[in-house]
Order: structure tokens, then C-alpha cells, then sequence
């Protein structure tokens, strides 16, 4: 979805209850840019992931030695599979989500070589068998989001559940400084909204990654305030 063929989602009246029970129009919002991505046609998304995944490396997001989450893909989502073993040759750990708690809505981040133990959690997403190794975010060096979508404050929309949200509340806490991970989207371009509304527990993303290049939020910011 494009501003042109989309629309702002409204912010609804009680900020408090969004988490809880989503408005119509964020359920509607889902549904179109899941729609709109999963009806890609096979080429253009070849060509699309391809294009991210050399943005990624291009944003230092494999460096040498560093600790990276990705994740597992659902239908629709970019895959970013293809990373992993690049990656690893040049020293990447790559981490994937892993449910630590499903009724306490955590999740921690568990190491990922693709030839250990896996489970399928009640989504139906494979992640690893064994929590063995698992970090918080606050022990990687950059966590790699998938959107349903995402407007150019950095702002993102997610499939609701809150995960990622409870996972990196710990930048929301302004008393304690965050110096890492980076936090990077990953969607493609038809997935962009003219604006999401931000509720309390909502976390901003440092870039957001399309086919079309790496959108920085903060830049972003400015150029709508001065134009």
C-alpha cells in the first residue's frame, strides 16, 4: 500500500485498549497490506528481496562479529533466509525469535544454524527446538523486524500480538540509555503507509529496508517538518 492507494490509519479514541483489542480500520489495514504483499507476483518479490538483502549488508548489518536477529518468514514476509550463510562465513551469530512465554506474550532470541532442533510454535512458524543460548534484544548488536507495515516516522505495524513490543520495551525507558541493537524494518514498498498512529508501548524503528532503499526515520522527520 502506497499513501496514493491507502490512507493514514485513524488514531483510535482510548490509546490504552489498541494493544488489547485492535479498531477496525488497523484490522482492515492488516489485511489489505497482507493481501497486497502475498499478491506479488513471483519475479517482481525475487527481485525485491534481492534488492533488501543487498540494502542490509550495504547498512553494515552483517558485520564481522556481530550478533544479528532475523527471522523465520511467515507468507508474505521478505525472506531473508538467503542471508544466513553469507552471514556466518564472515562470523555473523544470527538469532531467530523463539517463545519464551505464550501467555506472558515474550519472546527471547535463540541461535539459529539450520541444522539444530525445531519446533512449530503456535503460529504455526518454525523456530529453534532448544532456548539454549537465547539473549534479549539488549544482547544483540541489531534485530532485523518484519512489517505489515510502515510510514516514514519509523513508525510500525505489526501483526498485533506485541511481541517485538514486549521484547524491545527497554527503549521506551528514557533513564536508561539505549546504545544497542539497531533496530531495522524489513517490507516491501507497496507496504507503506502515510502514517500509524503511536501508541505508549509502540517502539520506533532506527531504518526502515525496501526494494527501493533504506528510508533513515529521523531524516525523514525533518524533511516533512520543513516542507
Amino acid at each position: 500500500m502506497t499513501a496514493q492507494a491507502g490512507g493514514a490509519i485513524p488514531s483510535p479514541s482510548r490509546p490504552a485498549d489498541r494493544m488489547a483489542q485492535p479498531t477496525a480500520e488497523v484490522r482492515a489495514a492488516r489485511r489489505r497490506l497482507c493481501d497486497l504483499r502475498r499478491a506479488l507476483d513471483p519475479r517482481v518479490r525475487v527481485a525485491a528481496e534481492r534488492a533488501i538483502r543487498t540494502s542490509l549488508d550495504r547498512l553494515g548489518v552483517f558485520r564481522r562479529g556481530a550478533h544479528v536477529a532475523l527471522y523465520l518468514p511467515m507468507p508474505g514476509e521478505v525472506d531473508l533466509r538467503p542471508c544466513v550463510a553469507p552471514a556466518r562465513q564472515r562470523g555473523v551469530r544470527i538469532y531467530v525469535p523463539r517463545i519464551a512465554s505464550r501467555r506472558g506474550r515474550r519472546m527471547l532470541f535463540a541461535p539459529w544454524t539450520g541444522h539444530a532442533a525445531r519446533r512449530t510454535n503456535a503460529f504455526g512458524i518454525v523456530e529453534p527446538g532448544s532456548a539454549a543460548g537465547s539473549r534479549p534484544a539488549v544482547g544483540l548488536d541489531c534485530v532485523v523486524v518484519p512489517l505489515v507495515g510502515f510510514d516514514l516516522c519509523g513508525n510500525r505495524l505489526g501483526m498485533g500480538a506485541g511481541y517485538y513490543d514486549r521484547a524491545l520495551r527497554r527503549r521506551r525507558q528514557v533513564d536508561r540509555p539505549w546504545r544497542r541493537p539497531r533496530l531495522v524494518g524489513v517490507a516491501f514498498a507497496c507496504q507503506e503507509l502515510p502514517a500509524i498512529p503511536v501508541s505508549p508501548w509502540d517502539v520506533r524503528l532506527d531504518f526502515v529496508v525496501t526494494e527501493r532503499g533504506i528510508v533513515v526515520p529521523a531524516r525523514s522527520r525533518a524533511a516533512r517538518n520543513t516542507a
